[in-house]
């Protein structure tokens, strides 16, 4: 089932779009329109996975950054469904470090997903630099706030921050043109989520 609302958070119009599967694992994306390759990225691991997703665009304008602990609107029923549906988020996200342009960090409040993640990652993108260590992990990056959606469920999750050549394939952004992953982050994301239903169901 796929449903969509438009929501209005600190003055900016987004859609936000649900698709609800049967797993407990739900992959989201709150920066859609943001940061590129994201929103493409939950949509094609969660339909993979046969896991829940929730993704968020900004329909109009020149997208807008609203920190993720503020974007957990009470008014935007689509997240409070997802957050009820899910027991473990994997939030994807996009970085623009010039100091550490190779690096996926991996923070969040769930620790051992974020390390059977990063198992994924490190075997099938070798050509990235996975990090779970939190205190090398930027402190904007960490995904940690108790606010943030990421936090907001029974087990947690993972706050996944890609660099820019980890989430796209074009170095650029053409209006009306979706991203395209790259495959090797594609296929180790879905293995990853893999690994991660397949330990919930024990």
């Amino acid at each position: 089932m796929t449903r969509s609302e438009r929501v209005v958070i600190e003055g900016v119009e987004f859609l936000a779009t649900l698709t609800v599967r049967s797993s407990g694992i739900g992959l989201l994306a709150l920066h859609g329109s943001k940061e590129g390759g994201t929103a493409e990225l939950a949509h094609e691991v969660a339909a993979r996975t046969e896991t829940t997703a929730l993704v968020f665009t900004q329909p109009a304008g020149d997208p807008v950054h609203i920190p993720s602990h503020r974007m957990s609107a009470p008014a935007c029923e689509t997240l409070q469904e997802f957050l009820a549906s899910v027991a473990l988020v994997i939030s994807l996200h996009g970085h623009l470090r010039p100091d550490t342009p190779d690096a996926i960090f991996l923070g969040g409040s769930n620790r051992p997903a974020a390390h059977t993640l990063a198992r994924s990652l490190t075997l099938l993108a070798p050509g990235f630099e996975t990090v779970t260590d939190i205190p090398r992990i930027p402190t904007g990056l960490r995904g940690l706030h108790p606010r943030n959606p990421v936090n907001l469920t029974p087990a947690g999750g993972v706050q996944v921050e890609l660099p820019l050549t980890a989430r796209t394939q074009r170095p650029g952004r053409t209006p009306g043109v979706p991203d395209t992953p790259p495959r090797p982050v594609a296929a180790a994301l879905t293995a990853g989520v893999g690994h991660l239903s397949a330990e919930r169901r024990g």
